[in-house]
């Protein structure tokens, strides 16, 4: 099939709950507008941000359905990970982003039994996408949290025989190396970049598209980047990019998912606590969080 490569960013969007952990559909209107007002057009729901290994299948099929609807007559496109360690769910997650009117799918790599072989896990992969088969499919390569780490240059070179909708790699993975192998073995995929702090070293190999969780919250910071390094300003597109490792860096001493969540709140956007096992700062820890954002300048890059 032929696809539209997603291109700029993609902010991957946090789940919301209430205060008591319960998922709180209502907010993602305010997500959509935030994301929106900012020029990001494009989302990927349910993926790691999103916390989707927490989430039960019911939650699942909700949150896509109020993301698509939200969507719907704005420019807002959504593409819905479905990926989980049952296959059977994965698939019928995937029929119904395709029956609402998503942009694509992706999934991840079953975590539990793991695919132990490339074959392996384009035959997962084929299952899933069968019951999508009008959107791109993109496989959603992260191993530090799957333990899946294949060939992704084998994948995308046998896996289109199996899998016809395929278009291409969520790339959450800082191996230049073999993104690279990727580009040039098995050309004609969209490969997505999956990690902001590195997002200036993807663009200068040729990535176009990149989907992130601090887009979210920074997405000007970025915006600025990609606009730099479009224009030969290499010098403007580093400091745009160390100051995505200093937000991040000070994200993970806080514990990223919840201190991430917390930042949201603090620009007019609740999307609730993080659930266990991810962990939230106290009060106490939330006002030095916003005292360290502060310090480093966050504030104002957003602005």
């Amino acid at each position: 099939m032929t696809f539209d490569p997603l291109l700029g960013l993609v902010a991957a969007t946090h789940t919301p709950f209430d205060a008591s952990g319960d998922l709180h559909l209502p907010s993602v209107e305010r997500q959509g507008e935030h994301l929106l007002a900012w020029g990001v057009t494009q989302v990927f729901i349910g993926g790691s941000t999103g916390e989707s290994a927490s989430l039960g299948m019911v939650e699942r099929l909700a949150l896509a359905e109020r993301w698509l609807e939200f969507a719907r007559g704005t420019a807002l496109r959504v593409i819905v990970h479905v990926g989980g360690n049952c296959l059977r769910e994965s698939a019928a997650l995937a029929e119904q982003a395709q029956a609402l009117g998503a942009r694509a799918v992706a999934m991840l790599s079953p975590s539990y039994f793991k695919p132990a072989a490339v074959d392996t896990l384009i035959a997962c992969c084929a299952h899933v996408a069968a019951e999508a088969p009008d959107l791109p499919f993109y496989y959603y390569d992260i191993p530090s949290l799957t333990g899946v780490s294949l060939p992704m240059a084998d994948f995308l070179a046998h896996g289109r025989e199996q899998i016809p909708n395929l278009a291409g790699l969520k790339w959450t993975n800082p191996d230049l190396y073999n993104f690279q192998r990727c580009q040039h073995d098995a050309a004609g995929f969209d490969l997505l970049w999956g990690t902001d702090e590195a997002l200036l070293a993807a663009l200068a190999v040729g990535a176009r598209g990149a989907v992130g969780s601090t887009y979210n919250f920074a997405a000007p910071l970025y915006h600025r980047l990609m606009a730099a390094f479009a224009a030969g300003d290499l010098t403007a597109a580093r400091v745009e990019q160390y100051r995505s490792v200093q937000l991040v860096r000070t994200l993970v001493g806080y514990g990223f998912m919840g201190a991430a969540k917390a930042v949201m709140g603090m620009l007019g956007v609740p999307v609730g606590p993080a659930r266990l096992p991810n962990t939230n700062p106290s009060p106490e820890q939330t006002a030095q969080l916003r005292a360290d954002l502060e310090a480093i300048g966050f504030f104002g890059w957003i602005a």
